[in-house]
């Protein structure tokens, strides 16, 4: 594959799912693995709109970052051992609720995820999350690791990483 095409599916790659797996810190230093529902804007940043409910809602709340992964269902691959997945470190940022960047966010999830988010967007619970990328990798098979450029989060190196 070449390095152009290479780098199309890495950016194309979040558009493939509506879901990201999540990393998080709680406040006794021990991860916890969730999921959650997303947006991507234009600027490469990840949007959780997540309940207060949940263990990993309090600790994006509490933390500074987290980590997420997008990978391939294991239907679709030929090797369970090479799947091909992004990983990114984030950055965390609540968005203050009913703000216009909440407002045009919450937008942008109920054209995702329709008439649901008309009924989330009204419970107190639900916060507005910003995860902003600080580094990545994205896999595509065995000995083809790529990081992402951390200062353009729309391309890759170009050499696999060792």
């Amino acid at each position: 594959m070449d390095f152009e095409k290479l780098e199309q599916d890495y950016v194309d790659f979040p558009c493939l799912f509506e879901s990201l797996m999540l990393s998080t810190i709680n406040k006794k230093g021990l991860p916890h693995a969730s999921y959650a529902p997303f947006i991507i804007n234009g600027e490469r940043c990840f949007y959780v709109y997540v309940s207060r409910l949940s263990e990993h809602t309090n600790n994006l709340l509490n933390g500074s970052s987290a980590a997420i992964m997008l990978i391939d269902d294991e239907s679709k691959t030929k090797n369970i051992y090479a799947r091909r997945r992004l990983m990114y470190d984030c950055d965390i940022e609540h968005i203050e609720r009913n703000c216009e960047h909440w407002k045009s966010v919450i937008a942008l999830f109920a054209d995702r995820f329709g008439n649901l988010i008309s009924m989330l967007r009204e419970l107190p619970d639900f916060e507005l999350i910003k995860l902003r990328p600080t580094s990545g990798r994205f896999v595509v098979g065995f000995g083809a690791a790529y990081e992402v450029d951390k200062s353009n989060l729309f391309r890759l190196h170009p050499t696999p990483s060792k």
